[in-house]
């Protein structure tokens, strides 16, 4: 009988024991679950990163150099220099964006951004006198893609006004890179390239603020000016136009912080 009891004792005993272990049993697997979970999803986003990525270097693999401007696509890091024959490019400062806009049925994919420092070859320097007398100077580039998903042939800017949190504000003619990304684009077609505006160049204005301001030059006026960061940038693209010069899409706003 003694026996008998014991037996139930000690079977009950390791019943409770059990059931004392399931909750953190179950605990447990909840935490393992949840983990697992946060680990899927940051693979996940760094798979959806490093495509991104790959993307936008498939993109400037296949860029043809331009003519008048610095090569930059080896200037992934800020600080790093490169040196080519038409001048040196430093880069200050890199977002990667990797952002599509659809404005009717232009897709606009903007790849990167990048505000680089440039000093122009002696050659060069002439190009670049239109818009600015300084010898070396800031600007923003930017990387895009256009693809029309229409069958027929429509117009479109991807950077109609550009306009950065310093104030100043640039039109598509004041692009330095020229190539042809404005424009005529062919149903079902796909263009892509740089655009690049030149930065904090008070000389760019000067004979024009001069005259407003009755002989004051830009320079005087705003002599104890520092240069200001850029944090941001403002794109405003075009319309979209059809072949008869119908509008048939409104333009669009896009921000861009580094």
């Amino acid at each position: 009988m003694k026996q008998i009891l014991s037996m139930l004792l000690l079977i009950t005993l390791l019943v409770g024991c059990s059931s004392n272990a399931l909750p953190k049993n179950n605990e447990t697997n909840k935490e393992n679950e949840a983990q697992t979970e946060n680990n899927v999803n940051e693979k996940n986003d760094e798979t959806a990163q490093q495509k991104n990525q790959e993307q936008t270097e498939n993109k400037t693999d296949e860029y043809q150099p331009n003519p008048q401007v610095t090569d930059d696509r080896s200037l992934q890091k800020v600080g790093q220099t490169h040196e080519d024959d038409k001048g040196e490019a430093t880069l200050k400062a890199i977002k990667n964006v990797n952002k599509t806009y659809e404005v009717g049925p232009i897709e606009l994919t903007v790849k990167e951004m990048k505000l680089i420092h440039l000093r122009p070859s002696y050659g060069m320097i002439d190009y670049f006198h239109v818009l600015t007398h300084e010898e070396e100077f800031d600007f923003i580039k930017v990387f895009v893609e256009i693809k029309n998903n229409s069958p027929e042939k429509v117009n479109f800017a991807p950077i109609a006004l550009l306009k950065t949190n310093t104030g100043e504000t640039f039109d598509w003619e004041k692009d330095i890179y020229l190539e042809e990304l404005n424009g005529e684009i062919e149903g079902n077609a796909t263009k892509f390239g740089n655009l690049g505006f030149i930065v904090n160049a008070t000389d760019a204005h000067k004979e024009e603020h001069s005259e407003e301001t009755g002989g004051q030059s830009h320079e005087e006026e705003h002599s104890d000016d520092e240069v200001k960061n850029i944090e941001w940038i403002e794109i405003t693209t075009s319309d979209v136009f059809d072949q008869n010069n119908k509008k048939i899409s409104e333009s669009q706003k896009i921000k861009i912080k580094f």
